[in-house]
């Protein structure tokens, strides 16, 4: 089979179009990779992207500069390059997981197709990925050939969409490890993990009553973390008792009266202790606490 031949534009370089060849490099084990706006190589290659003027994803074709975009997604969000890649894609790479690939899309794609397309609601502020692969340009003050650089800037982007993926797995495949533990609960307010997994989300759909999460440390102690009033909030539905604030050891012992507490975060958001019992003693104590 002859290898595929893959053109994206020259020059400077955006975090969509170095994100579509990281994605692709899931896809196709090799490619010819060529970057340029000569018309007549764009009109041979099997894959264009981000240059061309054309979207047209059965004739591998993913560009959004022409009149009238390549579409938007429900939320407004244009797609830029990545976000066409990604729909033909994305499931694909996540070995067909359609709720992965959503996820990815929702973290990383959309935001990276949003800034590309300046529609910047709703898009967090400060350092962005865009931001970050655009400094692998090289500068005014450097020799360096730009075509290096977007060699450099997507073995970067491959390892960023990696731990992506791997993430929204993860949270995904805990959701019925959590389910589970809400539905075993002694006590609605208190949910216990065997192992940590991610829980937040699911916490927040499924249970109105929880207050207080309970789960083992990779090293081995046991938690108590409180639930958020909602995911992303600093706001606990309720705090851990405020006398065990930034205290840990033998001052956090004196106060909870539980020989083996470890310590409490001065934000009364995170405490542990040694063993599981006096974890789940921390919990009686902190949802009698007013």
């Amino acid at each position: 089979m002859n290898e595929i031949t893959i053109v994206t534009h020259n020059g400077n370089f955006h975090a969509d179009d170095v994100f579509s060849i990281a994605a692709l490099k899931h896809i196709f084990p090799t490619f010819n990779l060529v970057r340029t706006r000569d018309l007549e190589v764009i009109g041979k290659a099997d894959i264009v992207i981000d240059v061309g003027g054309e979207y047209d994803a059965d004739t591998g074709r993913f560009d959004h500069h022409q009149r009238g975009g390549a579409g938007a997604r429900d939320n407004g969000i244009p797609f830029s390059s990545f976000g066409l890649i990604w729909q033909k894609y994305g499931r694909e790479i996540c070995q067909g997981n359609q709720e992965v690939a959503q996820a990815v899309d929702a973290g990383l794609v959309s935001t990276i197709d949003a800034i590309d397309c300046g529609h910047v609601e709703g898009v967090a502020q400060g350092i962005s990925l865009s931001q970050t692969i655009s400094m692998f340009n090289p500068t005014w003050q450097e020799e360096s050939h730009f075509d290096t650089c977007f060699d450099e800037a997507v073995e970067f982007a491959s390892r960023v969409l990696t731990r992506f993926i791997a993430s929204a797995n993860g949270g995904i495949s805990a959701k019925s490890i959590v389910a589970k533990a809400i539905d075993n609960a002694e006590d609605p307010r208190v949910i216990v993990l065997e192992k940590y997994t991610p829980w937040k989300t699911t916490v927040h759909k499924l249970s109105e009553q929880a207050l207080y999460m309970v789960y083992p440390s990779g090293s081995g102690p046991w938690r108590i973390q409180t639930v958020p009033v909602e995911p992303g909030s600093f706001e606990d539905r309720k705090s851990l008792p405020a006398p065990w604030a930034g205290l840990s050891n033998e001052a956090l012992q004196e106060v909870t009266g539980i020989d083996d507490a470890m310590f409490c975060h001065n934000g009364l958001f995170i405490a542990g202790a040694a063993s599981f019992e006096s974890t789940m003693k921390m919990a009686a104590i902190a949802l009698e606490t007013e």
